[in-house]
C-alpha cells in the first residue's frame, strides 16, 4: 500500500466501481480490437481502434485519482482531482460513443459501460461530499 493512501481505499464504492470500469473497459478494448484491427481494403487502418485503446487509458487513470484525492490535505487540490476524475469519466462516456459507431460486433457491449459510467457519476457526486 501506498505512503499515506487511506487504509478503507479499497471499501469504498467509487474506488470498487473505478475498478470494475477499468476491467470492463479493458475487455471491451480486446473485444473491439480483433475486429478493428485489420486493415481496410484500401491498406488503411481502422481510427477507431484508437478509441478502444483510449478507453482503457482514461479508465486506469480513474483509480489514482481517487486515490491522490482521498490523500490530499488541502481542499484546492482536492478539488483538482476531482476536477480530473470528471473529464476522465467524460471522455470516457464520448469515447464509448464513438466506439459505438464502429464496424464491430463488440460495439454492443458499450451501452453496457456507459451505464456503469452513470452508476459511478453518481457514486462521485456522493463521495465528493465526503472529503
Amino acid at each position: 500500500m501506498l505512503h499515506n493512501t487511506p487504509p478503507n481505499l479499497s471499501e469504498l464504492p467509487i474506488y470498487k466501481k473505478a475498478l470494475e470500469i477499468f476491467t470492463l473497459s479493458q475487455n471491451i478494448s480486446t473485444y473491439l480490437n480483433h475486429d478493428l484491427s485489420n486493415l481496410k481494403p484500401d491498406g488503411s487502418e481502422d481510427h477507431d481502434i484508437y478509441f478502444s485503446g483510449d478507453i482503457v487509458q482514461q479508465s486506469v487513470s480513474l483509480v489514482p485519482e481517487i486515490m491522490n484525492a482521498e490523500r490530499e490535505r488541502y481542499s484546492d487540490r482536492k478539488h483538482r482531482h476531482i476536477a480530473s476524475l470528471k473529464r476522465l469519466t467524460n471522455k470516457l462516456y464520448k469515447n464509448s460513443y464513438r466506439l459505438e459507431r464502429s464496424n464491430s460486433n463488440g460495439k454492443d457491449f458499450l451501452p453496457i459501460l456507459r451505464s456503469e459510467l452513470k452508476k459511478f457519476k453518481k457514486l462521485q457526486s456522493t463521495w465528493m461530499l465526503t472529503l
